[in-house]
């Protein structure tokens, strides 16, 4: 989840950063699905109100903490997003700063050249002129402000592109909750924008949600003890109930699916010979606040970020979790307030 492209000496690094975040504290089962926290409006906690949700897609929202919408996102925006993806890995465009490219723990390991095959996910997309038109999209903003309201902040992009299992299940992901890697708060301001960039479903490694986790609290996460090795930053609930009711969500191109942090969510092994292609922004009300996790579950999460910015960034340059999150974000709707 860290930017892997700040390439300054330790003294430089400290000065520009200490500027930047000058000006960044501004005061201190298949399924068809169709159709500390603060609560919305009315009688609704997780949804907040507008002409656009129908009270039946609300009180999905607010008893399960997902809710699909087929056909939102047009096959010439993915496609347009396919061939930024296919440019960026064969290097036909320049990385922009602040973008991660990342490998499957196993393809990492393999002697794979480096172009579509071998990139399994691109993180922190937002400052690319092209991927980062998902995040304002119109058919996408709309839904988000039912959830954060109209001050909108992209914090954290995703192009995924599963790989095909090569049979030491690590294009799996485990179960987990997305509050856990984020210090900011109230987490019913928060939500994640998913599509599917080409049919998901079993076979591939569709997203499997475990409905109603999202009004449980946020649980210790940490990696998991896979033998075959687990890609970084992937952590998964430590204590999980397997007989949990898991709903597999088959979904086809452009469908997308706004889901809550604290739902319980993952992805299966891809069992097919083609990679699984979905682009995702994670939104948040630019009037939540970050919150200190030092000495609460989130400590592992914090430390291992903030390790990597002194490896990246030298260790002189002090990047808290809280500022890691405030380098990238940006106000996508309406007025930056806190974040």
């Amino acid at each position: 989840l860290f930017t892997r492209n700040l390439n300054m000496s330790s003294n430089s690094s400290q000065r520009r950063l200490e500027t930047l975040l000058g000006h960044l504290r501004r005061g201190d089962q298949t399924v068809d699905v169709s159709v500390d926290q603060t609560s919305g409006y009315g009688s609704y906690r997780y949804t907040l109100d507008s002409s656009l949700l129908s009270d039946d897609q609300r009180r999905f929202y607010e008893e399960n903490g997902f809710i699909v919408f087929r056909r939102l996102v047009s096959e010439g925006n993915l496609e347009t997003y396919r061939h930024r993806f296919q440019q960026i890995c064969s290097k036909e465009v320049e990385k922009v700063k602040r973008m991660t490219i990342m490998r499957d723990v196993a393809i990492a390991k393999s002697e794979f050249n480096p172009d579509e095959r071998a990139i399994t996910k691109i993180q922190d997309f937002q400052y690319d002129p092209v991927l980062s038109e998902y995040c304002s999209l119109p058919n996408i903003l709309k839904y988000v402000e039912c959830f954060t309201g109209p001050d909108i902040m992209a914090m954290h992009t995703m192009l995924i592109n599963k790989p095909p299992d090569p049979g030491s299940k690590s294009s799996r992901h485990p179960l987990h909750q997305d509050l856990h890697y984020f210090p900011f708060r109230p987490g019913d301001r928060i939500v994640c924008s998913w599509t599917a960039m080409e049919k998901v479903n079993r076979q591939n490694g569709c997203l499997v949600v475990i409905p109603g986790t999202h009004k449980g609290q946020l649980l210790q996460h940490d990696y998991p003890k896979w033998e075959g090795g687990v890609n970084k930053m992937y952590h998964g609930i430590t204590n999980f109930d397997p007989s949990a009711n898991m709903v597999h969500l088959v979904m086809e191109p452009g469908d997308t699916v706004f889901f809550h942090p604290l739902l319980i969510h993952g992805s299966g092994m891809n069992r097919t010979n083609g990679f699984r292609k979905a682009i995702s922004c994670h939104y948040a009300s630019s009037h939540c606040h970050y919150i200190d996790v030092k000495g609460t579950i989130q400590q592992n999460i914090a430390d291992e970020i903030e390790e990597l910015a002194r490896k990246k960034l030298g260790p002189d340059v002090e990047l808290s979790f809280q500022d890691s999150w405030g380098l990238r974000a940006i106000c996508v709707q309406g007025e930056r307030v806190n974040l």
